[in-house]
Order: structure tokens, then sequence, then C-alpha cells
């Protein structure tokens, strides 16, 4: 067998100390994008002051940080065959030591690229008086002549570590900090926005109006008109805070959105979703917990009527809430929905939208029992959240490379025995290993913490009956031609519940890239269906029984739909069995910002466990099913409680033998705070998912979340969901309890997705 690891990897341990030098400054870049063109004379990592950025708050640094974007054979926006629509093989980390960089025309980064600031005194990019542009970063200039990147199809980039500065601007002067329409594995961490406070500011922190994403965390606002200006299918923030902005947050659309932890101080408005007002609602469903709102006239600002339209456009739902002098908590169209106060109060739970429970269907507006949150999920009264480390109070001594190990990251040479032995020789010292970019062929499991021990994993973290806690970081895990016995990541490991482990911004991609051996030449649409030579993957990720107190932010589960390598991303048929299976008997697993895609079975899984919190996830049903259905190539295994098709579909239409989006098998307490489950295409027609506003008759698969289905040889029941903000699309049952359909998509209708603003099972 041959696998494929991607990106740097960080694990290890932080220790508290500070310092102003960080050790991804000075450490030795070994970095190689073995596929590019340029080969070896291709430069992964790159210093802005290497390229005559001076940093000093005087100096144009415009040319010198773009020159260190464009460098090299890099992915340019347009179209083929001078342009670039997407590609794995340019890859490009952009650092900008401490200083004040002046700029005076936009910083444009280009497909798979990564800006990353010292988070120890963190660069700042001032934007002169006289500039000139839409925004400070760029991130898809469509304004220009050259068509911008396909937002739905942006991945794998990132900015963090950065302060936006639009002071100089006048304060009349249409300006955003950073415009990020973008899609699946970005992220925006640890920023700072300073924008102009004056009255009648059109100073903006970050504008998004497009795209498929994505992931925003850890940001302070200053000013503006709006801290945020932004719309997309769905997305999911945490830790926002945001201070005298005209309006915080304005929503211009979504299908499902997830605010966590947000701070709104002294503001006009909070969050405005009224985007289209009561005839035109832009806005699907929004799901706001664990925030305050202080010295805010108005909290939320809504444009939902009982006779609004779409039916459940404006879905809202809030758990707890704190309002400090906020007089009106929630003004509708036309009247106040919810008083505030000048004193303190708590909003428990508070919902506008279609409710299901045990009663039945309810449209609804007002006050709600909250959900139950099991003590383990906690930290004080909020879900425990934990920010990606960066390990910036330690030395570079405290780094293990493993190209300095031996291994080559070349994508040819076997490096499992170099990646082995550096990870057991750090782990012993204390050391956190470092993976420089590259493509990392092992053919061997490789254990996080060193073990012996199928399918097969790739990545193996722990063995049956472990304890202990490991960081892992910025990786992609892979597959390489035909591996159908490939599990990419088996966690074992026990974790406590006070101090979990953690996965950021790491990613399974199976197919669709250079190296993969899984692209258009070999997994081509319309050949004989499925190619023996395109089974990819047994699974993605599997947190077997043993498993427990796991953290994942913003990780991606993806089997491709598409190759990104080629100039036309032309969609290709690659086959793997499952998504992410919780099996955890003591469960306490936090999953935000995660989405799972493709897989043959059924994306997100849990059997047998309890305690999991999840916002936001997002699945996609295979382009390809039903033809072949579910059922191929993957048959059931009844000791992986895979779903039976056969038994679940008998009778109904082929739409049935479509893979399950969300899979709930007696477990208890499984709290969903926003969720996008998709189904687009049938056969790889959209015929089934389109509509307009007067004919509205989606029917790509006939239903995507089951609670409790069964099977031959396979009984569960007693499951606890809990699930705000639920959106699909193509479903023709939102949610199926015990093989029956119990929400249905025509009752539910929006703007594109279907929304049920809470569900609960019992």
């Amino acid at each position: 067998m041959k696998f494929i690891l991607q990106l740097p990897l960080y694990l290890g341990l932080v220790t508290q100390a500070f310092a102003q030098s960080y050790w991804y400054e000075t450490i030795n870049h070994q970095g190689v994008a073995p596929y590019n063109p340029q080969g070896s004379a291709y430069q992964v990592f790159r210093n802005v002051k290497s390229f005559g950025a001076k940093g000093d708050g005087v100096t144009d640094d415009t040319a010198a940080i773009n020159a260190a974007i464009t460098s090299g054979s890099r992915c340019v926006a347009g179209p083929p065959p001078g342009g670039c629509q997407s590609s794995t093989t340019s890859p490009a980390v952009v650092y900008f030591p401490a200083g004040t960089y002046l700029i005076s025309a936009p910083i444009v980064p280009y497909y798979m690229t990564q800006m990353i600031g010292n988070p120890n005194a963190m660069p700042i990019l001032k934007a002169s008086a006289g500039f000139s542009g839409f925004a400070l970063v760029d991130a898809d200039p469509y304004q220009s002549a050259n068509p911008d990147y396909g937002t739905t199809n942006v991945f794998y980039r990132q900015i963090r570590n950065f302060v936006f500065d639009t002071t100089s601007i006048p304060v009349a002067t249409a300006i955003n900090g950073i415009h990020w329409p973008t899609a699946q594995a970005t992220s925006v961490q640890n920023c700072v926005f300073r924008m102009s406070q004056a009255s009648g500011t059109k100073h903006v922190g970050m504008f998004i109006e497009n795209g498929s994403g994505g992931f925003l965390t850890d940001l302070v606002f200053y000013g503006g008109q709006y801290g945020l200006n932004i719309g997309s299918q769905q997305f999911t923030t945490r830790n926002l805070t945001f201070s005298n902005s005209g309006t915080a947050i304005y929503q211009i659309w979504n299908w499902g959105w997830t605010y966590m932890g947000v701070s709104i101080n002294n503001c006009g408005t909070g969050l405005d979703m009224t985007n289209g007002g009561t005839s035109a609602q832009a806005v699907g469903s929004v799901t706001f917990i664990d925030s305050t709102i202080t010295n805010t006239p108005v909290g939320i600002r809504t444009a939902r009527t009982s006779s609004s339209v779409p039916r459940t456009g404006g879905s809202l739902s809030l758990e707890n809430v704190v309002l400090t002098n906020v007089p009106t908590a929630i003004q509708g169209p036309s009247a106040m929905a919810l008083a505030g106060t000048t004193g303190t109060m708590t909003i428990g739970a508070w919902v506008e939208g279609n409710v299901y429970g045990p009663t039945g269907p309810v449209n609804s507006q007002g006050g709600v029992s909250a959900f139950p949150r099991p003590s383990s999920l906690l930290s004080g009264s909020n879900f425990y959240t934990r920010s990606k480390p960066q390990y910036q109070a330690l030395a570079v001594s405290q780094f293990s490379s493993v190209r300095s190990a031996g291994a080559k990251g070349d994508g040819v040479t076997d490096d499992s025995a170099a990646i082995q032995s550096i990870i057991n020789s750090a782990t012993a010292a204390g050391n956190i290993v470092y993976f420089d970019a590259g493509i990392y062929k092992v053919t061997t499991t490789i254990q996080i913490p060193a073990g012996r021990k199928s399918p097969v994993p790739v990545v193996q973290v722990g063995n049956a009956g472990d304890t202990g806690v490991v960081e892992w970081s910025d990786m992609i895990v892979s597959t390489q031609g035909a591996t159908s016995g490939a599990t990419l990541i088996q966690w074992n490991l026990a974790s406590p519940s006070t101090s979990p482990s953690g996965m950021w911004d790491v990613h399974t991609r199976i197919g669709g890239f250079t190296g993969s051996s899984l692209q258009v030449a070999q997994c081509a649409v319309g050949a004989a269906q499925p190619n023996t030579n395109c089974i990819a993957a047994f699974q993605s990720m599997r947190i077997t029984p043993t498993g427990s107190g796991v953290y994942l932010e913003n990780v991606w589960l993806w089997s491709a739909d598409h190759d990104i390598d080629d100039a036309a991303d032309t969609q290709i048929s690659v086959y793997s069995g499952r998504g992410l299976s919780v099996e955890s008997t003591t469960g306490n697993i936090w999953l935000i910002g995660t989405a799972v895609e493709h897989h043959t079975l059924y994306q997100y899984q849990f059997a047998n466990t309890q305690n999991i919190y999840m916002g936001f996830i997002q699945t996609e049903t295979p382009y390809y099913q039903p033809t072949p259905g579910a059922a191929s190539p993957f048959p059931a295994i009844v000791a992986r409680n895979d779903p039976d098709f056969g038994v679940f579909c008998a009778g109904k239409n082929a739409s049935c033998n479509d893979a399950w989006g969300l899979r709930v098998l007696s477990s208890k307490n499984i709290l969903v705070y926003g969720a996008g489950l998709y189904s687009f295409f049938n056969n790889y027609s959209t015929t089934c998912s389109s509509h307009t506003s007067t004919t509205y008759n989606e029917y790509c698969q006939l239903q995507i979340f089951g609670i409790d289905e069964g099977g031959s040889s396979q009984t569960y029941s007693g499951s606890s969901v809990y699930v705000y903000g639920l959106n699909t699309v193509g479903a023709v049952s939102m949610v199926d309890l015990n093989g029956n359909s119990v929400v249905n998509q025509a009752d539910n209708t929006n703007s594109f997705a279907e929304s049920v603003i809470m569900f609960t099972s019992h």
C-alpha cells in the first residue's frame, strides 16, 4: 500500500513563557513542492522581508509583499490556458515578521497560500491615506479583468496573526480589511481590525459575499460601519469581539451559520439579519450561542413573521446569551420580538422558525427549553473551545524536524521509517514533531505515539487502552491509488475531558490531486462504474470505542468530487466507504467547523456513544449516486454498524440508495448546533436540486438524516438527539426516526435549502 501525507504537522504540549521571537521565523525551512514545474527551485516558505518589505511604517511595501506571494510557478486566478482555478502543486507560506507594513493597494493571496504573522508581535498591515482598492487583503479580486477563483472551490488557505488598520483612509471611503469569499479547509485566526469609529464610517472589517466556508476564530473588531459584512452557504465563527461598530455583524445571506462565543460591546446593533425584508428574506438560519451583548440598543434585528417569504427564512436560535444594557433584545420587522433590559439578563433559549419535537411541528417564536449540556462538554457554562496552538512561547530547540531526520517529502521516497523514528524520539524527549511542506509517502501505519499494530490505518493515534494528550495541526492525510483497505485516521487514544486532545486544520483528501493516481486520467466520470482502480479508501476517520476526549476544529474529510489539479476542475468518480464514525463509549467529542463529503455509505455516524457537541457540520452526498447505489462498492459490515440499504430501501425508489449525511444509533446527548446536509446531484445531474421561486420540488435523494435506523441484524433505539439550525438540500425527508420520515422538506422550504430551527428526538 502507498499513502501520502502533506503539509506541516505539529505535535506536542505547550509550556507557558513569553518571547518576542517566534520559533517559526528562525527554524530551518526545508519545505518542498515536488510536483511543481520548477522542481527543487520552487520556494515554499517566503519571508516578505527577503523580498524587500521594510515593515517600518513609512516605506510602501505593497509591491514587495505581492512579489513574495507571486514568486515562482503559482496558481494565478483566471481561465485556462493562462489562468488557474485551483492547484495543489504550488503551496506557499508567506511570513511577516513584526513590523508595520504600509500598503497602498490590495495584497492578493493566490490559491493555497498561508499568510502568517508573528503571534508574539503581530505585524500590522496599514493602509495608506491614498489606498486604492477594495480590501487590504483581497483573496478573490472579482473586480479585475480576469475571472476570480470559483468561490465554492477555493480550498486550503489561511490568514493568522495580523492587525489590519484602515484608520488612515477617509471615513466616507468604503474599504474592507479582508475580502474572503472562500470554501472548505480555510481559516482566519487571531487577527485585529482597526477601523474608523467616526459617525458615517464606511469601513468594514471582513467582507464575504459568496462561497462555501469556512471558519473564523479569535478576531477583534474596533469601529467600522460593520465589523463583519458576510454571506456564504455555511460557516462556523467562534470567539469574535466587536467594539464601537455601527453594526457588529450584518448577515447578507446564508443557508446556515453558527456563532459561538461572540462578545458585542457598545455597538448600534449586534446582529442584523433583515436583508431582503419580509417578502424576500435572504438569510436562511442562524444559531447564536454562548455570547454576550453589552451597551448596545438593539441586540438582534430580524425580518421574520408568521407569513414572511420564504416560509422558513430568517430562522434564528439563541442559547445562553447574556445581555447587559440592551433595551431591545430582538427587534422584528414591525415590533419588538423580545424585550431586553437596562440591567442584565440571560436568554436561556429562544427560537423563531419551525420546531419539531415529540408533539409535532410548530411555527414558533419565543422561549423554549434549552438543550441539556453535559458537564463534561463545558468550560464554565459555555461549551469547551480551544484555539489552534501556535507554540509561540517555545524555542526552536524544542522542535524536531522530520526533514532533518531524513524524511524526503518528495512524493517518491518511502518516508515511513524516518517519520516513525522521529515521532518516537521526539515524544520521548518532550519535543514537538515538525513537518515542513512536502508529500511524505508512507507504506506502513504511522503511530502517534509509537505503538504496535484491520482495515489498515494510515495514521493511528494511540493503541486501545492508551491515555494521554496529542495535539495535531495543519496536515492533509491522503491515499494513493487503489487502497480500498485504508482508514486514513484511526483514533484509539483516551484523553480527559478537562484537557482533551486536539486536531486543528487536519484534513483528509482522497483523490483529485497530483500524485494521487486518482485523477481524471484514472477516474473519469462515465467509465464503467465502480472502477476498481478508483476504490481509494475504506474510511476517512474512525474514533474507536476506546477513544475519547477529542476536540476537532476546522477539519474537512473529503473524498474528491473533482480534480483540483485539472485546468477545468473536471469531475471524477472516486470511491471511499465511510466518512467519520464515532464509536467512543465515553464520548466527550467536540466537532467545531467540520465537514465530511462524498463518502459512499455515510458522512457522519455516531454509534453507541454519548456527549457529542457539533457546530456547524456540513455534508455532501457522492455525485454519482444512485448509479451505483450506496451499497456499491462497499457492502455493509454489521460489526461496523454500516447502514443496510438493501433492507432500508426495500420497496422504495432508486434515490433511497444514497449515502446518509448524518446517522445516529443508540447514542445519548448528541448535540448539533447547526447542520447543512446537502444532496445536489443525481448521477451527476443537478436537475433534482434546481428550483425557482415558484417551483420547489427537490428530490435528489429520499433521506439524509437518520436516527436509530436499523437493518438486517441491526437494532438501535433510545438515541437522544438535539438539533438547532438543520438545513438540507435535495432530500425529500429531512429527518428519519426509527425508519419513518418525521420531517419533510416540503413543509420547510427556504431560499435554497430547507430549514428547521429546532428538532428534538424525544
